[in-house]
Protein backbone atom coordinates (compact mmCIF):
# COMPACT_ATOMS: atom_id res chain seq x y z
CA UNK A 1 0.00 0.00 0.00
CA UNK A 2 2.81 2.36 0.92
CA UNK A 3 4.57 1.61 -2.38
CA UNK A 4 1.34 2.37 -4.22
CA UNK A 5 0.91 5.69 -2.46
CA UNK A 6 4.56 6.56 -3.09
CA UNK A 7 4.12 5.82 -6.79
CA UNK A 8 1.02 8.05 -6.92
CA UNK A 9 2.94 10.85 -5.19
CA UNK A 10 5.80 10.57 -7.67
CA UNK A 11 3.36 10.58 -10.59
CA UNK A 12 1.62 13.70 -9.25
CA UNK A 13 4.94 15.47 -8.78
CA UNK A 14 6.04 14.52 -12.28
CA UNK A 15 2.74 15.73 -13.73
CA UNK A 16 3.07 19.07 -11.91
CA UNK A 17 6.62 19.48 -13.18
CA UNK A 18 5.51 18.64 -16.73
CA UNK A 19 2.67 21.17 -16.52
CA UNK A 20 5.01 23.91 -15.36
CA UNK A 21 7.58 23.07 -18.07
CA UNK A 22 4.91 23.19 -20.77
CA UNK A 23 3.95 26.84 -20.55
CA UNK A 24 2.81 27.15 -24.16
CA UNK A 25 0.35 24.31 -23.67
CA UNK A 26 -0.79 25.80 -20.35
CA UNK A 27 -1.40 29.18 -22.01
CA UNK A 28 -3.23 27.64 -24.96
CA UNK A 29 -5.50 25.61 -22.67
CA UNK A 30 -6.26 28.39 -20.19
CA UNK A 31 -6.24 31.35 -22.58
CA UNK A 32 -4.25 33.26 -19.95
CA UNK A 33 -0.67 34.27 -19.27
CA UNK A 34 0.67 35.83 -16.09
CA UNK A 35 3.32 38.50 -16.58
CA UNK A 36 5.59 39.47 -13.72
CA UNK A 37 5.83 43.27 -13.71
CA UNK A 38 7.49 45.89 -11.54
CA UNK A 39 5.82 48.75 -9.70
CA UNK A 40 8.79 51.14 -9.57
CA UNK A 41 11.52 50.07 -12.00
CA UNK A 42 13.15 52.05 -14.77
CA UNK A 43 11.98 49.44 -17.28
CA UNK A 44 8.43 49.14 -15.97
CA UNK A 45 6.20 50.75 -13.37
CA UNK A 46 2.60 51.20 -12.29
CA UNK A 47 0.20 54.08 -12.84
CA UNK A 48 -2.10 52.64 -10.18
CA UNK A 49 -5.45 50.85 -10.49
CA UNK A 50 -3.82 47.77 -11.98
CA UNK A 51 -2.26 49.64 -14.90
CA UNK A 52 1.36 48.70 -15.64
CA UNK A 53 3.47 50.46 -18.27
CA UNK A 54 7.05 50.96 -19.41
CA UNK A 55 9.61 49.67 -21.89
CA UNK A 56 9.80 46.08 -20.66
CA UNK A 57 6.09 45.87 -19.86
CA UNK A 58 5.09 46.91 -23.37
CA UNK A 59 7.70 44.60 -24.88
CA UNK A 60 6.18 41.72 -22.90
CA UNK A 61 2.72 42.65 -24.17
CA UNK A 62 4.12 42.47 -27.72
CA UNK A 63 5.45 38.98 -26.90
CA UNK A 64 1.92 37.95 -25.90
CA UNK A 65 0.56 39.26 -29.21
CA UNK A 66 3.09 37.08 -31.03
CA UNK A 67 2.14 34.11 -28.83
CA UNK A 68 -1.48 34.63 -29.89
CA UNK A 69 -0.37 34.21 -33.50
CA UNK A 70 1.65 31.11 -32.61
CA UNK A 71 -1.16 29.43 -30.67
CA UNK A 72 -4.08 30.73 -32.70
CA UNK A 73 -5.77 31.67 -29.43
CA UNK A 74 -6.75 34.94 -27.75
CA UNK A 75 -4.64 35.31 -24.61
CA UNK A 76 -5.72 37.34 -21.59
CA UNK A 77 -2.88 38.98 -19.68
CA UNK A 78 -2.84 38.83 -15.89
CA UNK A 79 -0.36 41.22 -14.29
CA UNK A 80 1.44 40.04 -11.16
CA UNK A 81 3.56 42.69 -9.44
CA UNK A 82 6.90 41.29 -8.30
CA UNK A 83 9.73 42.56 -6.12
CA UNK A 84 13.45 41.90 -6.11
CA UNK A 85 12.89 39.39 -3.29
CA UNK A 86 9.98 37.33 -4.66
CA UNK A 87 10.44 37.45 -8.46
CA UNK A 88 12.41 34.19 -8.78
CA UNK A 89 10.18 32.15 -6.41
CA UNK A 90 7.06 33.35 -8.24
CA UNK A 91 8.52 32.14 -11.53
CA UNK A 92 9.72 28.78 -10.21
CA UNK A 93 6.45 27.98 -8.38
CA UNK A 94 4.35 28.66 -11.47
CA UNK A 95 2.64 31.86 -10.30
CA UNK A 96 4.36 33.94 -12.99
CA UNK A 97 4.84 32.62 -16.53
CA UNK A 98 7.11 35.38 -17.83
CA UNK A 99 8.84 37.98 -15.67
CA UNK A 100 9.84 41.14 -17.57
CA UNK A 101 10.91 43.53 -14.84
CA UNK A 102 14.55 44.55 -14.52
CA UNK A 103 16.36 41.33 -13.65
CA UNK A 104 20.07 40.76 -14.23
CA UNK A 105 20.95 37.51 -15.97
CA UNK A 106 23.74 35.94 -13.91
CA UNK A 107 25.08 32.44 -13.34
CA UNK A 108 23.65 32.14 -9.83
CA UNK A 109 20.11 32.87 -11.01
CA UNK A 110 20.51 30.52 -13.97
CA UNK A 111 20.51 27.66 -11.47
CA UNK A 112 16.84 28.40 -10.74
CA UNK A 113 15.45 30.00 -13.91
CA UNK A 114 16.14 30.45 -17.59
CA UNK A 115 16.55 33.82 -19.29
CA UNK A 116 15.28 35.04 -22.62
CA UNK A 117 17.47 37.08 -24.97
CA UNK A 118 19.10 40.14 -23.42
CA UNK A 119 16.97 43.21 -24.09
CA UNK A 120 18.99 45.84 -22.25
CA UNK A 121 22.58 46.05 -21.03
CA UNK A 122 22.56 48.08 -17.86
CA UNK A 123 25.31 50.23 -16.38
CA UNK A 124 25.41 50.30 -12.59
CA UNK A 125 26.04 53.85 -11.35
CA UNK A 126 25.43 56.10 -8.33
CA UNK A 127 22.79 58.79 -7.89
CA UNK A 128 23.38 61.58 -5.40
CA UNK A 129 22.37 65.14 -4.67
CA UNK A 130 24.43 67.61 -6.68
CA UNK A 131 25.59 69.41 -3.52
CA UNK A 132 26.81 66.20 -1.82
CA UNK A 133 30.37 66.52 -3.08
CA UNK A 134 30.35 62.87 -4.15
CA UNK A 135 31.89 62.34 -7.58
CA UNK A 136 33.33 58.82 -7.41
CA UNK A 137 33.48 55.60 -5.38
CA UNK A 138 36.47 56.99 -3.49
CA UNK A 139 34.18 59.67 -2.01
CA UNK A 140 31.95 57.08 -0.27
CA UNK A 141 34.17 56.65 2.79
CA UNK A 142 31.95 57.03 5.86
CA UNK A 143 28.85 57.60 3.72
CA UNK A 144 25.45 55.88 3.74
CA UNK A 145 24.68 53.94 0.58
CA UNK A 146 21.07 53.07 -0.28
CA UNK A 147 20.56 49.71 -1.97
CA UNK A 148 17.42 47.75 -2.75
CA UNK A 149 16.87 44.48 -0.91
CA UNK A 150 17.36 41.44 -3.16
CA UNK A 151 19.44 43.20 -5.82
CA UNK A 152 23.09 42.72 -6.80
CA UNK A 153 24.17 46.36 -6.57
CA UNK A 154 25.92 46.37 -3.20
CA UNK A 155 27.89 43.21 -4.04
CA UNK A 156 28.88 44.88 -7.30
CA UNK A 157 30.05 47.96 -5.43
CA UNK A 158 32.02 46.02 -2.83
CA UNK A 159 33.73 43.85 -5.44
CA UNK A 160 34.75 46.82 -7.58
CA UNK A 161 38.50 47.46 -7.40
CA UNK A 162 37.84 51.17 -6.88
CA UNK A 163 36.05 50.38 -3.59
CA UNK A 164 39.07 48.74 -1.98
CA UNK A 165 39.67 50.34 1.43
CA UNK A 166 36.49 52.42 1.21
CA UNK A 167 34.24 51.98 4.23
CA UNK A 168 30.55 52.79 3.82
CA UNK A 169 27.29 51.80 5.49
CA UNK A 170 24.40 50.13 3.70
CA UNK A 171 20.85 51.42 4.10
CA UNK A 172 18.27 49.01 2.71
CA UNK A 173 15.16 50.00 0.75
CA UNK A 174 12.33 47.50 0.27
CA UNK A 175 12.00 48.51 -3.39
CA UNK A 176 13.58 51.03 -5.75
CA UNK A 177 11.14 53.81 -4.86
CA UNK A 178 11.91 53.29 -1.17
CA UNK A 179 15.66 53.34 -1.85
CA UNK A 180 15.38 56.62 -3.74
CA UNK A 181 13.27 58.03 -0.90
CA UNK A 182 16.19 57.30 1.45
CA UNK A 183 18.36 59.52 -0.77
CA UNK A 184 15.65 62.14 -1.20
CA UNK A 185 15.09 62.50 2.55
CA UNK A 186 18.78 62.58 3.48
CA UNK A 187 18.88 59.16 5.13
CA UNK A 188 21.36 58.04 2.46
CA UNK A 189 24.09 59.91 0.62
CA UNK A 190 23.91 57.89 -2.60
CA UNK A 191 21.67 55.30 -4.23
CA UNK A 192 23.58 52.61 -6.13
CA UNK A 193 21.52 50.93 -8.83
CA UNK A 194 21.01 50.39 -12.54
CA UNK A 195 21.31 53.64 -14.48
CA UNK A 196 17.81 53.33 -15.97
CA UNK A 197 16.27 52.97 -12.52
CA UNK A 198 18.23 55.93 -11.18
CA UNK A 199 17.25 58.11 -14.16
CA UNK A 200 13.58 57.14 -13.87
CA UNK A 201 13.42 57.90 -10.14
CA UNK A 202 15.18 61.24 -10.62
CA UNK A 203 12.75 62.23 -13.39
CA UNK A 204 9.77 61.46 -11.12
CA UNK A 205 11.16 63.26 -8.06
CA UNK A 206 9.94 66.63 -6.75
CA UNK A 207 13.08 68.42 -7.92
CA UNK A 208 14.87 66.45 -10.66
CA UNK A 209 17.48 69.19 -11.06
CA UNK A 210 18.78 68.49 -7.54
CA UNK A 211 20.24 65.12 -8.51
CA UNK A 212 23.01 63.74 -10.68
CA UNK A 213 24.20 60.30 -11.74
CA UNK A 214 27.91 60.26 -10.94
CA UNK A 215 31.02 58.15 -10.71
CA UNK A 216 32.51 55.29 -12.59
CA UNK A 217 30.54 52.55 -14.31
CA UNK A 218 30.61 49.91 -11.58
CA UNK A 219 29.40 47.08 -13.74
CA UNK A 220 27.54 46.22 -16.90
CA UNK A 221 24.67 43.81 -16.46
CA UNK A 222 22.53 42.09 -19.12
CA UNK A 223 18.83 42.51 -18.31
CA UNK A 224 16.42 39.88 -19.58
CA UNK A 225 13.02 38.31 -18.99
CA UNK A 226 12.87 35.24 -16.74
CA UNK A 227 10.97 32.01 -17.35
CA UNK A 228 10.92 28.54 -15.84
CA UNK A 229 13.89 26.27 -16.47
CA UNK A 230 13.95 23.66 -19.20
CA UNK A 231 10.86 24.98 -20.96
CA UNK A 232 12.57 25.01 -24.34
CA UNK A 233 9.45 25.51 -26.48
CA UNK A 234 8.30 28.54 -24.48
CA UNK A 235 11.79 30.07 -24.44
CA UNK A 236 12.06 29.60 -28.21
CA UNK A 237 8.71 31.36 -28.75
CA UNK A 238 9.64 34.24 -26.42
CA UNK A 239 13.08 34.63 -28.00
CA UNK A 240 11.57 34.61 -31.49
CA UNK A 241 9.29 37.51 -30.56
CA UNK A 242 12.10 39.47 -28.91
CA UNK A 243 14.40 38.98 -31.90
CA UNK A 244 11.60 40.11 -34.20
CA UNK A 245 11.18 43.27 -32.12
CA UNK A 246 14.92 43.89 -32.24
CA UNK A 247 15.18 43.55 -35.99
CA UNK A 248 12.04 45.40 -37.15
CA UNK A 249 12.65 48.51 -35.03
CA UNK A 250 9.94 47.81 -32.44
CA UNK A 251 12.36 47.89 -29.50
CA UNK A 252 14.01 51.06 -30.74
CA UNK A 253 10.59 52.75 -31.01
CA UNK A 254 9.73 51.58 -27.48
CA UNK A 255 13.03 52.98 -26.17
CA UNK A 256 12.28 56.35 -27.74
CA UNK A 257 8.75 56.30 -26.31
CA UNK A 258 9.71 55.42 -22.72
CA UNK A 259 13.10 57.09 -22.29
CA UNK A 260 13.35 60.00 -24.71
CA UNK A 261 9.77 61.32 -24.73
CA UNK A 262 7.54 62.64 -21.92
CA UNK A 263 5.93 59.75 -20.04
CA UNK A 264 3.06 59.44 -17.57
CA UNK A 265 2.06 60.24 -14.96
CA UNK A 266 3.97 63.55 -14.74
CA UNK A 267 4.88 63.87 -18.46
CA UNK A 268 8.56 64.13 -17.60
CA UNK A 269 11.36 62.80 -19.82
CA UNK A 270 13.82 60.28 -18.40
CA UNK A 271 16.44 61.30 -20.96
CA UNK A 272 18.38 58.03 -21.02
CA UNK A 273 20.07 57.46 -24.37
CA UNK A 274 20.44 53.92 -25.70
CA UNK A 275 23.92 52.64 -24.82
CA UNK A 276 26.33 51.13 -27.30
CA UNK A 277 26.30 47.92 -25.24
CA UNK A 278 22.55 47.60 -25.69
CA UNK A 279 22.77 48.38 -29.40
CA UNK A 280 25.33 45.58 -29.70
CA UNK A 281 23.09 43.13 -27.83
CA UNK A 282 20.24 43.90 -30.23
CA UNK A 283 22.49 43.48 -33.25
CA UNK A 284 23.85 40.19 -31.89
CA UNK A 285 21.02 38.51 -29.91
CA UNK A 286 22.28 36.39 -27.02
CA UNK A 287 21.41 35.20 -23.52
CA UNK A 288 24.90 35.42 -21.99
CA UNK A 289 25.11 35.89 -18.20
CA UNK A 290 26.71 38.89 -16.52
CA UNK A 291 29.91 36.98 -15.83
CA UNK A 292 30.67 36.90 -19.56
CA UNK A 293 30.64 40.71 -19.73
CA UNK A 294 33.60 42.89 -18.77
CA UNK A 295 33.88 46.46 -17.54
CA UNK A 296 36.43 48.53 -19.41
Amino acid sequence: MKKHLFAITLLAAASAAFAQSNTLEKIANSGEITLGVRESSGLGYTLGNGKYVGFHTEMAENIVKDLEKDTGKTITIKYQPVTSQNRIPLVTNGTVDLECGSTTNNQARQKDVDFALTTYVEEVRMATKKDSGIKSVADLNGKKVAVTTGTTSVQTLRKNKRAEGVQFNEVMGKDHADSFLLLETGRADVFVMDGSILAANISKSRNPGDYAIVGEVLNVEPIACMLRKNDDAFKAAVDKSIERQMKDGTLLALWDKWFLQPIPPANTTVGLELSESTKNAWANPNDKPMEEYTVQ
